[in-house]
């Protein structure tokens, strides 16, 4: 497997990419991991949309909470201000980008109103719920507040002792909002092999050394609950592959699934390779035609 991170390495090299750390783990096999920088935490982006979509999981299976409720519930204060149509948007629709509403960044953008929840509440719908995909981040934030309201805890506090903890993610940090609450849908900092630990426990059905942290049953929904990414061509929104589920990216037919956040940072999930493909880095371009998902996909997990 080291020779299929070298044959990375260059090709990354050869398109400018700056590679931080690649991380492959295959079933029956000890890990392997060439760092080209520090071993820092980063910021994983949008690899934290699944974090967030396992939380709710295991929260559904501890019966605080359920997927298809609506996520208006859990802000019964912003009743009497959303919009028509917003008490059917569910938490299942908020982690598949398919609330319908227009309002879409929320990590990357300044917060230019006082509750980005109230805000989201009070945009009248673009699209009927569970209906049209677009790709944002306001959705995975609104969930892992109604998290917070049905448990008690923020996402962080909430998956400290039920994921971090014991996969050794000692003290990870959560950018927050202003009101202090985690970002959910971007700011989790990892260092490469922590995010390889969290693939890896999904690839093994929510396992990790006789505990499960993950009720198995959740890990098989993240990638065969999905919707279309394509409803509309116009339409210019992000999306990486034909299909979405619980927080990851993937492929009609395919059981390797993708979490994916901006500047390179994936952690590839294939149970027919059983293996996990982790890189972080802060690609920013490459060649036309060339991106460092499809370079991966090429140098590493095609090989396997």
């Amino acid at each position: 497997m080291r020779e299929l991170i070298d044959a990375l390495v260059r090709s990354a090299e050869r398109e400018d990419m700056e590679l931080y750390g690649v991380h492959i783990y295959r079933r029956g096999a000890e890990p392997v991991e060439r760092r080209l920088r520090s071993d820092d935490r980063i910021d994983v982006r949008s690899v934290s949309k699944t974090f967030t979509s396992v939380a709710l999981g295991i929260a559904e299976a501890e019966g605080r909470l359920a997927l298809d409720d609506p996520a208006l519930t859990y802000y019964p204060e912003l009743a009497g201000s959303a919009a028509p149509g917003l008490d059917q948007v569910t938490l299942r629709h908020l982690l598949m980008m398919t609330s319908g509403s227009p309002v879409l960044e929320l990590a990357d953008d300044p917060v230019g109103v006082p509750d980005p929840a109230a805000d989201f509440f009070a945009t009248p719908l673009a699209h009927k719920p569970g209906t049209y995909f677009r790709y944002a981040g306001i959705g995975p934030y609104v969930a892992a507040r109604a998290l917070r309201a049905a448990t008690g805890a923020n996402i962080r506090d909430y998956l400290l002792p039920r994921l971090f903890t014991p996969l050794a993610i000692h003290n990870p940090q959560w950018h927050t909002c202003p009101l202090g609450h985690p970002i959910a849908e971007s700011g989790l900092y990892l260092r490469t092999s922590e995010l390889a630990r969290f693939g890896r426990l999904l690839l093994d059905e929510g396992r990790h050394e006789g505990r499960q942290l993950v009720p198995a049953e959740y890990c098989a929904r993240i990638a065969t609950e999905t919707v279309p990414t394509m409803q509309d061509p116009t339409d210019e929104g992000f999306r990486l592959s034909d299909s979405y589920g619980l927080g990851i990216w993937c492929t009609p037919g395919e059981k390797t699934y993708k979490m994916a956040g901006r500047y390179g940072q994936l952690c590839i999930v294939s149970p027919d390779k059983e293996a996990v493909v982790t890189v972080t880095a802060h690609v920013e371009g490459g060649s036309e035609g060339t991106s460092i998902t499809a370079l991966i996909d090429e140098e590493i997990v095609a090989r396997l």
